[in-house]
């Protein structure tokens, strides 16, 4: 017998390695964080998935159990140069002036309406305790059904004055990419932030996949009535029921989860007691912190490693350091994200 050509030799080699090539890629797993550059951050998301979720290892986390806590303003979007919520309050007050012509002349109301026709050093003027004031005459004496169908209204029209683009398009493609990560392997996902709750609420689902029960935030009483047609609604009221920021977290997750979070996901001091208590628990935990040190695609601020000081979502150096010595992950802006946004090209 003939042996075959030394050209039909080859031929078939290379048909024989195309086809292992091509076997391999069909076996081998699709990236699920393809926004994220290789390093210690995406490997710990990876790694703590894996360890979680594989039957048989000895810190496998039986699926009930496996809950997800991120919090949303600089965690799963922009809050530079202000809370997006805050924003919507502000541009409530003309509304509320026009009802009440009497607060165009006291502050915090005059000091609104100076941000709102372009003074953007008013913003500075405005202390917590006039956040507050606007905030609770802006959001309440309305019914639920009435103030979701606003802030639908207002999403729908409004944007951010750097991109031009609804405050909606403004979520972290990498923040998204691990949502549905987790999702994919079992985990409930919930957000747990120091925004109003039912502000948050209206748009959760479709904005992070997230149903609007499982959004736990600052949260306000209502009142139980009836309308003109004997219809029974509530209403929002100026009293506080829950803050939902730094105590508040790990309170508020008691309250309206009832489990201890395996991962938790945060970026401001306001997020540094939700991951000492998610730490604080037994088995494989997973705490992440994300440090916005972009300045050039998106914001630098901190004020830890040197980066400009903020009172909208501060860092502080306290915090890096206290990560740093119990195990949290800092996730680099800068140095881990590929892409930031879904609409980059």
């Amino acid at each position: 017998m003939n042996p075959p050509h030394p050209l039909v030799s080859r031929a078939r080699v290379v048909a024989l390695a195309i086809l292992f090539l091509l076997v391999g890629a069909a076996r081998a797993e699709p990236d699920p964080l393809l926004s994220w550059n290789a390093g210690p951050a995406k490997q710990a998301i990876i790694d703590f998935v894996n360890d979680t979720t594989t039957a048989g290892s000895p810190t496998f986390v039986p699926e009930p159990e496996r809950i997800a806590t991120f919090d949303q303003d600089g965690t799963l979007w922009v809050e530079h140069p202000m809370y997006t919520q805050v924003m919507y309050c502000l541009e409530r007050v003309p509304a509320l002036v026009k009802a009440k012509p009497e607060l165009a002349k006291r502050v915090p109301f005059s000091t609104a309406l100076e941000v709102l026709h372009g003074d953007r050093s008013a913003m500075e003027r405005l202390t917590m305790p006039d956040l507050e004031e606007i905030l609770a005459a802006t959001l309440t004496g309305i019914s639920v059904e009435d103030f979701n169908a606003e802030v639908e209204q207002w999403l729908a029209g409004a944007k951010d004055p750097r991109w031009h683009r609804p405050y909606t398009e403004l979520t972290y493609l990498p923040m998204q990419e691990v949502l549905q990560y987790l999702r994919d392997n079992g985990y409930k996902t919930y957000i747990v932030t120091g925004g109003g709750q039912d502000f948050v609420r209206v748009y959760s689902e479709d904005t992070y996949g997230i149903p609007p029960e499982q959004v736990v935030g600052t949260a306000g009483s209502t009142k139980y009535g009836y309308d003109k047609d004997g219809q029974p609604f509530l209403t929002k009221e100026p009293k506080l029921l829950l803050n939902d920021n730094d105590a508040g977290k790990p309170e508020g997750i008691h309250l309206m989860i009832g489990r201890l979070p395996r991962a938790a996901f945060g970026n401001s001091a306001g997020d540094r007691q939700m991951l000492e208590y998610t730490k604080a628990g037994e088995g494989a935990r997973l705490a992440m912190l994300l440090l916005h040190d972009d300045g050039e695609r998106e914001y630098a601020y901190g004020p830890a490693k040197g980066l400009s000081d903020t009172k909208v979502g501060t860092f502080t150096q306290a915090l890096y350091d206290e990560a740093k010595n119990d195990g949290w992950v800092v996730i680099s802006m800068k140095d881990d994200w590929k892409r930031i946004f879904a609409f980059e090209q």
